[in-house]
């Protein structure tokens, strides 16, 4: 059975069978959010690599 509507991703309003999105309002909205969580991803890897890096360096400095 095909699908008579659907919601918008980012409020939740009816829309076409086609679309994602109820207006390009909602569009930049959910384009915005996912630059934000690829920048979150981005910062947490690099604080993650910077805590190994140290963890690394300390315990090469307490092995000498």
């Amino acid at each position: 059975m095909p699908e008579e509507h659907r919601h918008c991703i980012v409020c939740g309003k009816v829309v076409d069978p086609e679309k994602f999105f109820c207006s390009p309002a909602c569009e930049n909205t959910y384009k915005q959010q996912q630059k934000r969580m690829s920048r979150m991803r981005l910062i947490m890897m690099v604080i993650l690599v910077v805590m190994v890096m140290v963890v690394l360096v300390l315990s090469a400095f307490k092995g000498s």
